[in-house]
C-alpha cells in the first residue's frame, strides 16, 4: 500500500491553498490567486485520477476483490487502551470514484469562475472558500472512522454556509445560509445521534470494524444492537435512519429539502459545485460507506426508498413549474438524489443484488458532470442577460450557440435520452427498481416523463421561445468559462460508457450488468413524450402554458408554492415553537425565574437598610450598643441563673 502514500497530498493541497489564499489573497493582484486555486485543484485533480487507476487497474483488485485499503493512518486522540480517535485515508471503489468526480467538478468550477467571478471585490476570498469547501468534501469521502467523516460533514456545512452567503451585502443570502446552516444543524443531531449508538454497540469508531461487527448476526455487538428496543424498532434499526436523517438534510430530501431552493442565493458556479457534486451528494454517499449495514436491516431500506422515491417525485412536480432558471435545476437536483436514495433502497448486498447500489454510485458519477453543466451553463445565461427569470430569457440560441449546444447535451442526458450518460445510470436505477418494487418502478418512470419535460420547458424558454427578444448590455462567455462547458459537455457525453459495475459493487466483488433494451423502450418513450410535449408548449411563444395553469387551477398554485411546505414551517415555527412555547418560556423565565431572583435582591436591600444603621462609624453609637449589649446579657445571665 505504500504506493498510495501520496494520496494524502489530495485533501491537504486545497488545505494549503485555503490558507494561502484565506490570509495574503488580498495582497495579490488582479485574477492571480484565482489562478493560484485553479493550478492546485489541476495538481488535485492529477492526483486523483492517478489514485484511481492505480486503485481500479493496478493494485486495488486482489484475489478478484476489490479491497478496502487504508494507505494512511494515525491516532489522533487516544482515550484508553481500547478506545481512540484515529485520523486517516480510506481507499475503496467508492472513494477513489468519488475523489474524481469531486476534484474535477471543483477543477471545472475554479476555471469557469476565473471568468464569470472577474471584478468581484471579494475575489480572492471566494477562491479561499472554494478550497476550504474542496478540502473538506475530499476530507469527507476519505474518512477511515464516522468520527472522522462528522468532523469533515460539519467542515462542508460551514463552507457551503460561506459560499450560500458570499454576497452578505444581500439580506437573502444571508438569510438563504442561515436556513441552510440550520435546517443541516437540525438533521446532523440525528446524524451525532445515530453515529454514536453505532459506535456504542461496535464498540469501535472505525467503518470497516463497525461493518465486520454489527454484520455478524452471530457477534456479540450485534446480539445486542438487534435484540434492543424502543417504540417496537430495534437499536440498529433506530440507528441508521438518525443516520439516514442526517444524510438526508445534507442531501436535501423531503422533509428537510427547503433549504436547497434558497441556496442559488450564492454566486452560480457554487450552485455547480455544492449542488451538482458535493455537498447534496454527501447524504448517498453516506449510506453508500455503510450500506453493509443498512443492507443488513430491512425497515431501514425501507425508509430511504421511500424518502427517495417521495423526494423525487415532489421535486419533479414542483420543478414544472418555477419560472427562476436555477431553482429549476435545484429542485432537479433533488429529484435526481431522489433517484439516487431510491436505488440504494431496493438494493440488497452482494453481485447482481446489488445492482442498485451500483445503480445509485453510476447515477452520482453521471449526474455530477450533467448537472454542473447545467449550472454552468445557467451561470453563462444569467451572466449575458442579467437576470434569473425565465420571462426574460429566449432567443439565445443563436446568440450563445456553444452554450446552447452544451445546455442540450445535458439536457438530453437528465432526460434518459441514448446514448447521453443519464441514459445508462438512470436505466439500471429503473431496472432494479422493477426487479424489487413495481410500484417504486411506476414513480420513477413517471418522474422521469416529469424530469424531459421540464427540462425542456427550461430549454426552450431560454433558447427559443420568445422571437423578437433584444438584449441590451450583455456580458460574453469568456474563454475560461467556454472551456469549462465543453469539457463537462464531453463528460456527459462519455462518462455513461463507463462499465461501472466492473469496478464499483456492495460487495465489491465485479459483475456484469446485461442490458435490458426491452425494458428500457417505456422510459424512452415516456421521456420522448416529455419532450415533444414541452416542444409543444415552450418551443413558440404562446398562452397554452397559462391556459393549462388556469385550468388546473389549486393543483398548479399547490406545486408552484411549493406545496406550501415552506409556509408551514414557518407556521410550526413561529405560531407553535415561538408563541406557543417560545413566549410561555420567556415569560417564565422573565417574571418567575428572574422574578424570584429580583425579590431576593430586593429583600436584601431592604433588610440591608435597615441595619446599615448599626455601621454607622460613630464612636460614641459603638460604645451605646456595647454597653446596651452587656446590659442585656447580664439580664439574660441573672434570669436564667434564677
Amino acid at each position: 500500500m505504500n504506493q498510495f502514500q501520496y494520496i494524502v497530498y489530495i485533501p491537504l493541497l486545497p488545505l494549503l491553498s485555503f490558507l494561502l489564499l484565506g490570509l495574503f489573497g488580498k495582497k495579490l493582484p488582479g485574477r492571480i490567486s484565482g489562478f493560484i486555486g485553479t493550478l492546485v485543484l489541476l495538481a488535485v485533480t492529477l492526483l486523483s485520477v492517478c489514485v484511481a487507476y492505480e486503485y481500479f487497474f493496478l493494485d486495488g483488485k486482489q484475489d478478484g476483490v476489490y479491497k478496502l485499503l487504508v494507505p494512511f493512518k494515525f491516532t489522533w486522540l487516544s482515550f484508553s487502551p481500547g478506545l481512540s480517535i484515529d485520523m486517516g485515508i480510506t481507499l475503496d471503489g467508492i472513494s477513489a470514484m468519488m475523489l474524481v468526480v469531486v476534484s474535477l467538478v471543483s477543477l471545472m468550477v475554479h476555471l469557469f469562475s476565473l471568468d464569470y467571478m472577474k471584478g468581484e471585490p471579494r475575489f480572492s476570498v471566494y477562491y479561499a472558500f472554494l478550497s476550504l469547501f474542496t478540502f473538506s468534501m475530499l476530507g469527507l469521502v476519505v474518512a477511515t472512522n464516522i468520527f472522522q467523516i462528522y468532523i469533515f460533514w460539519e467542515l462542508v456545512g460551514i463552507s457551503s454556509y460561506l459560499l450560500i452567503g458570499f454576497y452578505y451585502e444581500k439580506p437573502s443570502a444571508v438569510a438563504a445560509a442561515k436556513k441552510a446552516f440550520i435546517v443541516t444543524r437540525f438533521a446532523d443531531l440525528g446524524f451525532l445521534v445515530g453515529i454514536l449508538m453505532l459506535a456504542f454497540y461496535a464498540g469501535s469508531l472505525d467503518f470497516e470494524t463497525i461493518m465486520q461487527t454489527l454484520r455478524n448476526g452471530n457477534s456479540p455487538q450485534s446480539l445486542a444492537i438487534t435484540s434492543a428496543s424502543f417504540l417496537g424498532f430495534s437499536a440498529l434499526t433506530w440507528a441508521l435512519v438518525l443516520v439516514y436523517a442526517g444524510g438526508g438534510g445534507k442531501s436535501a430530501m423531503f422533509p428537510l429539502h427547503i433549504w436547497l431552493p434558497d441556496a442559488m442565493e450564492g454566486p452560480t458556479p457554487v450552485s455547480a459545485l455544492i449542488h451538482a457534486a458535493t455537498m447534496v451528494v454527501a447524504g448517498v454517499y453516506l449510506v453508500a460507506r455503510l450500506f453493509p449495514i443498512f443492507s443488513f436491516n430491512n425497515a431501514a431500506l425501507e425508509v430511504v426508498t421511500f424518502i427517495g422515491t417521495i423526494s423525487a417525485l415532489l421535486a419533479a412536480i414542483i420543478a414544472c413549474t418555477q419560472t427562476d432558471i436555477k431553482r429549476v435545476l435545484a429542485y432537479s437536483t433533488m429529484s435526481q438524489i431522489g433517484y439516487m436514495m431510491l436505488a440504494l433502497g431496493v438494493s440488497r448486498y452482494g453481485g447482481e443484488h446489488g445492482l442498485g447500489y451500483t445503480a445509485s454510485m453510476f447515477h452520482l458519477f453521471t449526474h455530477a458532470f450533467f448537472k454542473s453543466l447545467l449550472f454552468l451553463c445557467a451561470g453563462a445565461v444569467i451572466h449575458f442577460v442579467h437576470s434569473n427569470e425565465m420571462k426574460d430569457m429566449g432567443r439565445l440560441a443563436k446568440l450563445m450557440p456553444l452554450t446552447h449546444l452544451c445546455f442540450l447535451v445535458a439536457c438530453l442526458s437528465i432526460a434518459g435520452v441514448p446514448p447521453f450518460s443519464g441514459f445508462f445510470s438512470k436505466e439500471e436505477i429503473l431496472s432494479a427498481a422493477y426487479r424489487h418494487n413495481k410500484l417504486v418502478y411506476g414513480i420513477g418512470v413517471f418522474t422521469a416523463g416529469l424530469t424531459a419535460f421540464y427540462m425542456f420547458r427550461l430549454y426552450f424558454s431560454v433558447f427559443w421561445n420568445k422571437t423578437n427578444k433584444e438584449y441590451h448590455h450583455h456580458a460574453h462567455t469568456g474563454p475560461m468559462m467556454k472551456i469549462a462547458l465543453v469539457c463537462l459537455a464531453l463528460f456527459s457525453i462519455v462518462s455513461g460508457f463507463v462499465p461501472f459495475s466492473k469496478y464499483i459493487s456492495s460487495d465489491g466483488v465485479p459483475f456484469q450488468v446485461e442490458a435490458e433494451w426491452m425494458q428500457s423502450l417505456l422510459p424512452i418513450a415516456v421521456a420522448v413524450l416529455g419532450i415533444l410535449a414541452a416542444y409543444i408548449l415552450y418551443f413558440k411563444e404562446s398562452s397554452r402554458p397559462e391556459i393549462i395553469a388556469r385550468n388546473f387551477g389549486a393543483i398548479y398554485r399547490t406545486a408552484y408554492r411549493k406545496f406550501y411546505i415552506d409556509e408551514l414551517y414557518l407556521f410550526v415555527t413561529k405560531k407553535i415553537i415561538f408563541n406557543g412555547i417560545g413566549r410561555p418560556a420567556a415569560w417564565i423565565d422573565r417574571n418567575i425565574v428572574d422574578g424570584t431572583m429580583n425579590a431576593i435582591a430586593k429583600l436584601t436591600a431592604r433588610l440591608s437598610n435597615l441595619i446599615k444603621g448599626f455601621q454607622s462609624g460613630q464612636l460614641q453609637a459603638y460604645v451605646m450598643y456595647f454597653f446596651a449589649g452587656v446590659a442585656g446579657l447580664t439580664l439574660l445571665i441573672i434570669y436564667l441563673w434564677k
